[in-house]
């Protein structure tokens, strides 16, 4: 029997070979919007699906880039096949808009990204499908909100800002009894600390701009499914036509080659910098999944391997103390966004979750106070020192 690689190694080499035309080591990036065939009957054959190959840069599996991506995705995530997309919320755009029609519902996690948010409250009631903001750590309130019509589970977990971990093995067993797709959002954890797809999640979805490129310097999206899955979301993605470039993708393949050291020195500085701040007088609270003192902890230990990079606190004196102490970093980076190399430190419901309502925020937990910082992979003491001055300037 063929040994199962492990997940450092699959993050390596895993989608990719030596170039065979001219033995490059690594993947070339295909910058070509279009591919030539042999011969009429070739590409006639390609355009029916009746032979595997390139056609058009918009048109999946788009260039052998992106094949390339979505293999090593694929096989950290544990799934079967992939597609890219421009953004992640192109991506979850597309496994709403090609699943769901008018009379559908969906069910989501009350907390989630601020457009994932935007997407569900305004922008999907206009096609019909009708959307539950629900408390998904509650297992009884999501069976109250079933209805004969949901099509659609989607959990954010761990969720964009609070933290709150969802129970996915149980909540994918409630969409599977009643014939409902469920999606799990990934982006935070990652394939390395959670395998939302091992756990029963029919569809694993990432904005591959944050901890999958890993630096901040592209935008994109991917998700991970079954090839049933992929195939049948395929008319709807040529056709609206949110492609990845080939540099993006040739990024995300190279980014994902270092995940696994990558995400290792992320937990590891959260913790470090999640345990200061927990101990420091001007905080209030801190929500971190390794915490024993999260109230998710013996459940993120149980879904998670690791506890990732992103922590959310709330700074005593509310939002002066807040704006005071994102004035004054020095090291970290004031700047939406996550999963960078350097650390970075924002204030979510001013920033990226500013579209929500005031009241459906605070009713969520993203209150004034809250701060979310992306810890970065420099020397923990130095992250340390850096908030621990930025503090002292907030009084």
């Amino acid at each position: 029997m063929k040994k199962e690689k492990k997940f450092g190694t699959l993050c390596v080499h895993a989608g990719e070979g030596t170039d065979r035309l001219h033995g490059a080591h690594t993947t070339p990036i295909y910058q070509t919007s279009t591919f030539v065939y042999d011969n009429a009957e070739q590409g006639a054959a390609r355009f029916a699906g009746e032979e595997d190959g390139y056609t058009y840069i918009r048109v999946a599996p788009n260039t052998p880039t992106h094949a390339a991506f979505v293999n090593k995705i694929a096989a950290l995530e544990g799934g079967e096949s992939g597609q890219t997309f421009s953004s992640g919320m192109a991506a979850i755009t597309a496994v709403a808009l090609s699943q769901l029609e008018k009379g559908d519902h969906l069910i989501t996690t009350e907390v989630t990204y601020g457009s994932t948010h935007e997407l569900f409250s305004s922008i999907l009631p206009k096609f019909g499908i009708e959307v539950s903001f629900v408390d998904t750590r509650d297992l009884e309130k999501v069976k109250k909100n079933l209805r004969r019509n949901t099509k659609m589970i989607f959990l954010e977990t761990p969720a964009n800002p609070t933290l709150i971990i969802s129970d996915i093995k149980e909540l994918c067993n409630m969409a599977r009894e009643i014939s409902a797709l469920s999606v799990v959002d990934n982006t935070f954890a990652t394939p390395r600390f959670q395998r939302a797809l091992k756990l029963g999640a029919d569809v694993v979805v990432h904005s591959s701009t944050k901890y999958i490129g890993g630096h901040a310097d592209l935008l994109g999206g991917v998700i991970v499914s079954s090839k049933e899955f992929i195939k049948c979301m395929t008319p709807f993605v040529n056709t609206t036509g949110a492609t990845m470039g080939p540099h993006e993708a040739w990024l995300c393949a190279r980014g994902l080659k270092t995940l696994h050291l990558r995400m290792e020195k992320h937990a590891s500085n959260a913790m470090k910098v999640a345990q200061f701040l927990e101990a420091h007088p001007k905080i209030e609270w801190v929500r971190y999944p390794g915490l024993p003192s999260h109230p998710q902890h013996e459940l993120a230990k149980k879904q998670m391997s690791g506890f990732g990079g992103m922590i959310s606190f709330g700074i005593k004196g509310g939002i002066d103390a807040g704006r005071k102490l994102l004035n004054h970093v020095e090291l970290c980076t004031l700047a939406v966004s996550l999963g960078s190399v350097d650390t970075l430190i924002q204030h979510p419901a001013y920033m990226t979750h500013a579209n929500i309502p005031r009241e459906i925020k605070l009713k969520t937990g993203i209150t004034d106070d809250l701060v979310r910082i992306s810890v970065g992979i420099e020397e923990p003491e130095d992250i340390i020192a850096d908030l621990d001055q930025a503090l002292a300037s907030s009084s």
